[in-house]
């Protein structure tokens, strides 16, 4: 088979973790001999019987999975275009995807003989999710948070703490995702004898952006199974996922990459305005640099430091992308969007109060967009939405911060 017939996931990344010009290993040395054992490890047990079978166990006992593709009747009768569709990744246990690729780490810690788990969280959702990970298979864990968010997610602080997790609060810089990044890698780097680095998203050296990706796809292959049979055997026409590492964006898009009719639409956080520190919209402004270990799209300054970001959803208050998201967009395989936080607050409450769901800030990102395009698309047309989260973390900040945002209830 030529290479080019090759199907996306076995295509990419290259062995060297190259996504294009994207991606590589920009580590310390003293990292490389860690991250060799990881990627010789991961290889040889991601398609090893016992592996998968011990992972699907924990996927459908621990986590609750499949989750379903759910019609959002009532949305789609107001919007009058295109019908929307949602795959409840809210519904995981913890709230999120996320869990998809933590019990996937602590599988692979268990396999390798390493007794901790080390990670960042934004939002909270990773770490939450890290933590009860941890704890199913007898890990020590430990999460780094900005000191900003963990006053803003303090629900998850506690959480993760219930769960036995050390949180340690970064608070360098703006005391957000990028900071807490920067945090957990220097743990990682004093402990990475005994210690593995799980990190949050599809960001990071080699191999971390390939195992984070492949572990959420799982959500791109049951979304497509399940829309496939929803729909006569018809796929999406549209596939729309919130960006900002991009874990979530890689796990659903993995399942139509392979279908150039599906397009595919990477959403981003505009924040406020569209100035420097007021957004996390890195497609939409950002340049070619190094964050976190991997060559990427990077906000930044003039002197090559990652510029002050913003958004409503600490999630996405990252001034990066991933590797692969970078390398699609660059080839034009993603349309890009950015939804302000005006838009994503509006979102929250429309959905609690049509819907019956309330979606975390984050996945608001996505449900907006879905809505602007599908107002614009015919009603013949599909639009599939990851909803990454479940907004419970979010609604004491909410209500205090935009209690008169709702308008009148009903």
């Amino acid at each position: 088979m030529q290479q080019d017939d090759l199907p996306y996931l076995v295509k990419f990344p290259d062995a060297t973790g190259q996504f294009g010009r994207f991606g590589g290993n920009h580590y310390p040395p003293q990292v490389w001999p860690a991250l060799e054992e990881l990627t010789s490890t991961y290889l040889s047990l991601r398609d090893r019987p016992d592996f998968q079978h011990d992972l699907d166990t924990v996927r459908v006992g621990l986590q609750g999975r499949p989750t379903p593709v759910h019609f959002l009747r009532t949305t789609t009768a107001e919007v009058g275009g295109a019908r929307i569709y949602i795959k409840r990744e809210d519904l995981n246990h913890t709230g999120a995807h996320k869990i998809n690729h933590c019990v996937g780490f602590a599988l692979l810690a268990r396999n390798m003989g390493k007794r901790k788990l080390i990670a960042e969280t934004g939002a909270g959702q990773h770490g939450v999710a890290l933590a009860a990970a941890a704890a199913y298979f007898g890990l020590e864990c430990e999460i780094h948070m900005g000191e900003v968010d963990m006053v803003k997610q303090a629900s998850n602080v506690g959480r993760m703490r219930l769960l036995g997790a050390r949180v340690v609060a970064a608070s360098a810089g703006q005391s957000a995702l990028k900071e807490a990044s920067d945090a957990a890698f220097s743990a990682y780097i004093e402990q990475h004898e005994h210690a593995l680095y799980a990190i949050g998203s599809a960001i990071g050296p080699h191999p971390f952006p390939m195992i984070v990706r492949d572990f959420q796809s799982v959500v791109g292959k049951e979304a497509r199974s399940q829309f496939l049979s929803l729909n006569g055997g018809q796929l999406p026409d549209h596939v729309v996922a919130c960006v900002a590492g991009g874990s979530n964006a890689m796990g659903i898009y993995s399942g139509f990459l392979d279908d150039p009719a599906v397009t595919l639409h990477a959403v981003e956080p505009l924040g406020t305005s569209d100035e420097t520190g007021k957004h996390a919209a890195t497609l939409s402004f950002g340049t070619p640099g190094t964050l976190n270990g991997a060559r990427s799209l990077v906000l930044q300054q003039e002197d090559g430091t990652p510029s002050k970001v913003s958004s409503v959803a600490s999630g996405l208050v990252y001034p990066g992308v991933g590797p692969e998201i970078a390398m699609l967009h660059e080839e034009g395989r993603l349309k890009i969007a950015a939804i302000s936080n005006n838009e994503v607050i509006a979102t929250f409450f429309r959905f609690a109060k049509s819907e019956g769901i309330i979606p975390a800030l984050e996945s608001c990102h996505a449900l907006a967009f879905a809505i602007k395009l599908a107002e614009r698309r015919p009603p013949s047309e599909t639009i599939l939405v990851n909803l990454s989260g479940r907004g419970d973390k979010d609604v004491d900040f909410v209500l205090n911060e935009f209690r008169d945002a709702d308008g009148p209830a009903r």
